[in-house]
């Protein structure tokens, strides 16, 4: 399987588990546009409580629900 193919396994079995907390490190990295937005959509219609870091602020403003805070 190809990174994109066991990446999009993993969210969906993550995502298919119930949890207080997920904790996702980059979950979109290696995904197609299409899935990305999927994903996104996923989390939306879920409200899942989670702690995600990505670099990629599109994907954080997209799935928020509170204020983010960048320390550097």
């Amino acid at each position: 399987m190809s990174q994109g193919q066991r990446r999009k396994v993993a969210l969906a079995v993550s995502l298919s588990e119930e949890a207080n907390l997920y904790f996702w490190d980059e979950p979109l990295n290696y995904l197609d546009v299409i899935t990305r937005q999927q994903i996104i959509e996923a989390i939306k219609k879920q409200h899942p409580t989670m702690l995600l870091i990505d670099h990629d602020q599109d994907l954080i403003d997209a799935v928020s629900s509170a204020k983010v805070y960048l320390h550097y």
